[in-house]
């Protein structure tokens, strides 16, 4: 009868932490359905009378266009139309002559290597023969997951430098939480300057984009978005240098890889403050979680998950 008294007592942890589980992943569920509503209510308000506004200028250019030019009639201006697409759609810029530089010169074929396998797929570029559709399938294959280690592996690294960093401001006296704070403060505010604020300013300067615009291009990146509406070194009228397409495919591994540092820690806050929100701590895990911490040695202060 001890045993049996010893097993079910041994065995209510486990059932109370099921149970805080369920608790809370419902509401976990919902709030993430409602985000995704009140995403799309807000893109909705926002974009659907700009996009009607431009369906409609369209349209007017159009007649403008068989008005100007009479030889012309409808259906030939729509074939052509439709060649301007299918040559977007190739990576080919309609802008520009037959001179314009190539989308698969070594360093674009870098860049385009870069985001295959960081998943960021722009779109406004991929391969047109079969042969390099079939390798980009496999090349993703392998690549993907490799990308995924040596994010994490660049993660553990900025990871080891933290606690490094904290041990060095740690001083006595001074609150645990305190510090913590401040190394990820620290953390955040060069990663931002970085990654965030200083990149704009030099795509702004090459690109010739607002600095709106370069900043929304490179959070869209670095998030592994990539909607492809905005991309580096595309503009037929400019010149850049061979390797500038290159450093910015650089400049994306280490941003992806601060970023993803970043999101990891905001989920891990977020699930944290669901779990304390949702239900009340149990006494008895509080007391054997103390006294687990007790037995085992000291763990960093600071974690900041990879």
């Amino acid at each position: 009868l001890s045993s049996d008294w010893q097993g079910q007592t041994s065995s209510m942890p486990l059932l109370a932490m099921h149970s805080q589980q369920i608790s809370w992943t419902p509401m976990l569920v919902l709030g993430y359905l409602f985000y995704l509503l009140l995403g799309a209510m807000v893109f909705q308000l926002l974009e659907k009378q700009a996009e009607t506004h431009f369906r409609d200028q369209f349209q007017l250019e159009k007649l403008k266009f068989l008005q100007n030019y009479t030889c012309l009639d409808r259906q030939a201006l729509e074939k052509f139309v439709q060649v301007l697409m299918e040559a977007w759609e190739k990576g080919v810029n309609p802008e520009g002559n037959s001179t314009n530089p190539s989308n698969w010169d070594f360093s674009n074929s870098f860049f385009f290597a870069g985001t295959v396998v960081t998943t960021i797929g722009y779109g406004n570029l991929s391969p047109s023969t079969v042969a390099g559709q079939i390798f980009c399938v496999f090349y993703a294959l392998f690549g993907v997951p490799l990308n995924l280690a040596f994010l994490n592996q660049l993660g553990k690294a900025l990871n080891a430098h933290l606690l490094t960093l904290e041990r060095w401001v740690q001083k006595p006296g001074r609150a645990q939480v305190q510090y913590q704070f401040t190394i990820l403060a620290i953390f955040l505010t060069t990663g931002t300057l970085l990654f965030l604020v200083f990149p704009p300013l030099v795509f702004s300067y090459v690109e010739g984009w607002s600095y709106g615009e370069g900043f929304y291009f490179t959070f869209i990146t670095l998030s592994t978005i990539g909607f492809g509406d905005y991309v580096v070194g595309t503009n037929p009228n400019k010149h850049y240098i061979p390797v500038y397409r290159s450093l910015t495919a650089i400049w994306i591994v280490f941003g992806l890889a601060w970023l993803a540092l970043v999101f990891n820690v905001g989920a891990d806050l977020m699930e944290r403050y669901l779990q304390l929100k949702w239900h009340k701590p149990d006494l008895s895990l509080a007391e054997g979680d103390t006294s687990k911490l007790e037995d085992e040695p000291e763990q960093p202060r600071i974690h900041i998950p990879s």
